[in-house]
C-alpha cells in the first residue's frame, strides 16, 4: 500500500510538472506563428526577426549546465518554480513592447525561464521513477511537451486574428504566473538526493566530475546527433525550405510542418517503451535513426527537380523521431550518473542538442546568404548542406564514444541486453588517459 501511494503521488507531481514544461513549448514557439505580426508592431526586417529565435534558443543551451547545477544545488520544486514565474513574465513584457529592444528583452526572459524547465521536470522523474520506467516517462514528457507546440501554430493564429496581440499574449503570459503557485504547493522532490546536498563538491568539480564519466560524454553526442534536425526546421528553416525550396503551395507546407509535431507525439511513448523495456536496444535505435535521417537527406537534397510530397512528408517523419530518440542520452545519464550529480550531468546533455540547434539554424542562413546568386531550389540544397554536415560530425562522435565506452568496460557492453555499469574511477582514468583532449 505504501509503495502504491508513493507511485500514486510521484505521477501526480509528475502530472503538475508536465503541465509547465506544455507551457514553455507552447511559449517557445509562439513566435512561429506571429512572425507576420512582429514584422509590423516592431517594424523591423526578417534578419532582425530571426534574433528572437536564435537568441532564444543560444540562451536556453548556454542555460542548461547552469541549470543542471542549480537543480542540484536547489531541487527540482524551486527551480520549476522560477521557470514558470520566468515564462509568465517573459511573455507579458513581449505582449506589452511596442519597441525591438524591449521585445528582445521579454523572449531573453521567455528564454531563461525555458532553460529551467527541461532538466528541472527530468530531476523529478529522476527521482520518482525507477530506471526502468526512466526513458518511458520521459519520452511521453516529451511527447506531451510537443502539444504545447501544436497550440502554437494554428490554435493561437486563430486567437491572434480574432483578439489581436496584446490581449493574446498578456493572457497566456498571466495565466502562466497563476500556474507557479500550483508548482510550488504541489511539486516535490524524493528524498534521496536531498541527504548529500550538504557534502556536495565546489561547482566547478561537479562539472568537471560530470564531464569526466565517458557516458556522459556518450550522452551528449547521442543528443547532439539526433534532435538538431527537427529543431532546426520546426523553428526556423522547415518553412521556407518547403515554400521556396521545393515550391510547395503555404497552406500545404504548413500541413507538412506539422508532421515533425505530430511524429514526435506518436514517437515518445513508442521510443520510451522500447528504450526503457531493452537496454540493450538503445544504442542500436540512435545509430538507425541517424542513418535514416542521412538517408533522408540524400533523398531530398539529390532529387530533381523536387521529391513527391510523399516523400517529403516521410522524410519528416524520420526528422520528427530524433525528439523521441534523443531521450536515449537522457536513459544513459540516470542509469550512470550519481543520484546527488544527475542535475549537472543532464544539463551538459541537454545544451548538445540544442547548440547543434543553434548551429544548424545559423549555419543555414550563412549559407543561403553566400548562395544568393542562385535558383531558390538550388539554394535550399546548398543551404541544407549545413545540417548534413552537423549530423555528420554528431554520428561520428556517437560511434566513436560507443565504442570508447565499449572498450573501457572491457566488453560491448551497450550492445547486451544490461545496461552499462556505472563507471568507476579507473574507468573514467582510462578513458582520460587516452581521449583527454576530445570535445
Amino acid at each position: 500500500m505504501t509503495a502504491d501511494r508513493s507511485a500514486r503521488r510521484a505521477w501526480w507531481i509528475w502530472s503538475v510538472a508536465v503541465v509547465a514544461y506544455v507551457a514553455a513549448v507552447f511559449h517557445r514557439g509562439s513566435l512561429g506563428v506571429a512572425g507576420p505580426l512582429a514584422l509590423d508592431r516592431f517594424a523591423v526586417g526578417p534578419a532582425a526577426l530571426s534574433a528572437f529565435t536564435v537568441l532564444q534558443v543560444g540562451i536556453y543551451a548556454s542555460m542548461q549546465v547552469p541549470t543542471g547545477l542549480l537543480v542540484d544545488r536547489f531541487g527540482a520544486r524551486r527551480i520549476l518554480t522560477l521557470a514558470v514565474l520566468l515564462l509568465g513574465t517573459g511573455q507579458v513584457l513581449f505582449a506589452v513592447a511596442t519597441s525591438y529592444p524591449f521585445g528582445l528583452l521579454g523572449r531573453a526572459v521567455l528564454g531563461t525561464g525555458d532553460a529551467l524547465m527541461w532538466v528541472s521536470l527530468l530531476r523529478l522523474v529522476a527521482t520518482g521513477f525507477s530506471a526502468r520506467r526512466y526513458a518511458l516517462v520521459a519520452t511521453t514528457s516529451s511527447a506531451l511537451g510537443a502539444l504545447g507546440g501544436v497550440a502554437a501554430t494554428f490554435p493561437l493564429a486563430a486567437v491572434l486574428d480574432r483578439i489581436g496581440w496584446v490581449p493574446t499574449f498578456l493572457a497566456a503570459g498571466l495565466g502562466t504566473l497563476a500556474y507557479a503557485a500550483l508548482t510550488a504547493a504541489f511539486v516535490r522532490e524524493g528524498a534521496a538526493p536531498r541527504a548529500d546536498r550538504g557534502r556536495r563538491p565546489p561547482l566547478r568539480s561537479q562539472v568537471r566530475a560530470a564531464w569526466a564519466r565517458p557516458s556522459t560524454r556518450l550522452a551528449f553526442w547521442v543528443h547532439f546527433a539526433t534532435m538538431f534536425a527537427s529543431g532546426a526546421l520546426s523553428l526556423l528553416w522547415g518553412y521556407p525550405y518547403l515554400v521556396d525550396g521545393l515550391g510547395m503551395a503555404e497552406g500545404t507546407a504548413g500541413v507538412v510542418l506539422s508532421v515533425l509535431i505530430i511524429g514526435q507525439v506518436v514517437g515518445g511513448p513508442v521510443v520510451g517503451a522500447l528504450a526503457g523495456s531493452r537496454p540493450a536496444a538503445r544504442i542500436p535505435l540512435v545509430l538507425g535513426y541517424l542513418t535514416a535521417n542521412a538517408g533522408c537527406w540524400l533523398v531530398l537534397l539529390t532529387w530533381s527537380p523536387a521529391p513527391p510530397i510523399g516523400i517529403v512528408v516521410a522524410a519528416f517523419a524520420v526528422f520528427a523521431f530524433g525528439g523521441p530518440v534523443s531521450t536515449v542520452a537522457f536513459a544513459i545519464v540516470r542509469e550512470h550518473a550519481p543520484a546527488e550529480g544527475v542535475g549537472t550531468a543532464t544539463g551538459i546533455v541537454n545544451a548538445a542538442g540544442h547548440s547543434a540547434t543553434a548551429l544548424g539554424a545559423l549555419g543555414v542562413g550563412v549559407l543561403l546568404e553566400l548562395a544568393a546568386g542562385l535558383e531558390p531550389a538550388d539554394r535550399y540544397r546548398a543551404a541544407m548542406l549545413a545540417l548534413v554536415a552537423l549530423l555528420l560530425v554528431g554520428a561520428w562522435r556517437t560511434i566513436r564514444w560507443t565504442r570508447r565506452v565499449s572498450g573501457a568496460t572491457g566488453a560491448v557492453t551497450l550492445l547486451r541486453r544490461r545496461p552499462l555499469p556505472p563507471a568507476d574511477h579507473s574507468t573514467v582514468d582510462r578513458c582520460q588517459g587516452t581521449n583527454s583532449s576530445s570535445p
